[in-house]
């Protein structure tokens, strides 16, 4: 169901379903929900989107997340 979820956005959006890595994505908001807040998973989630297209290259910003929600400690 996640896969026809993801193809039908991805087609009323006009993006190319190959150019999405759901595993980059998935893999980012499990680690920001169990490394800093549940919440903050579809939050980073739009932050990475709005880094890419700026240009920035999606795993080189998702490694950046990753390792700033695993060093998180609550403030």
């Amino acid at each position: 169901m996640l896969e026809d979820w993801l193809s039908t956005v991805c087609l009323e959006l006009g993006l190319e379903r190959d150019e999405v890595d759901r595993d980059l994505v998935l893999d980012l908001a499990r680690d920001v929900a169990h490394n800093v807040a549940r919440p903050g998973a579809p939050l980073t989630a739009y932050l990475l989107g709005l880094a890419v297209g700026k240009g920035a290259a999606a795993g080189e910003a998702a490694a950046k997340i990753t390792e700033l929600a695993e060093g998180w400690q609550e403030k």
